[in-house]
């Protein structure tokens, strides 16, 4: 498994598995999160912009015996409020493996990929957010250094009420 930076080049086989990741999270929790048609179609110019700029990173595995991808990661730098010492910080937004590549270490060594280029870059905190659903991702960020930091809490409302 080679794991390198996206080139604009991957981004057809990208937006397949954000349609996946976006498919997952909505069948966990449709209110949080609704999708509008076709999300994967909304990250195509964004994950270009992305993939331009160093700071931010997205990662993609290519299966060993093709440059068929198999997972990725996106995350990027965020400027925090102004109320805080800590001025940015990481972000991951996306981590995906296709299934028949799960349990290979793939998406660890992504982690831990992205924990590299972020100390690098001078980042001293990164942040993620994962469905209440996903124990599988909790564990496997926990697994990685990453602590437990919030929870979030939504309530719904009718619109039309």
């Amino acid at each position: 498994m080679k794991i390198r930076r996206a080139h604009q080049s991957d981004i057809p086989q990208i937006l397949p598995m954000i349609a996946k990741v976006c498919a997952l999270h909505e069948s966990w929790d449709s209110a949080k999160y609704g999708f509008l048609p076709q999300p994967e179609r909304l990250y195509e110019n964004w994950l270009g912009d992305l993939i331009r700029k160093s700071k931010h990173l997205c990662l993609v595995a290519e299966a060993a015996d093709s440059s068929k991808l198999v997972a990725f990661l996106i995350a990027t730098v965020e400027k925090e409020i102004p109320i805080y010492r800590l001025k940015q910080f990481g972000f991951v937004h996306d981590l995906w493996v296709e299934p028949e590549h799960r349990h290979a270490g793939i998406a660890r060594q992504m982690v831990m990929q992205m924990i590299e280029h972020f100390t690098h870059q001078g980042i001293e905190q990164i942040r993620l957010d994962t469905a209440m659903a996903n124990d599988t991702a909790r564990k496997l960020f926990e697994s990685c250094g990453f602590r437990a930091s919030t929870i979030e809490m939504l309530i719904e409302f009718n619109a039309s009420s």
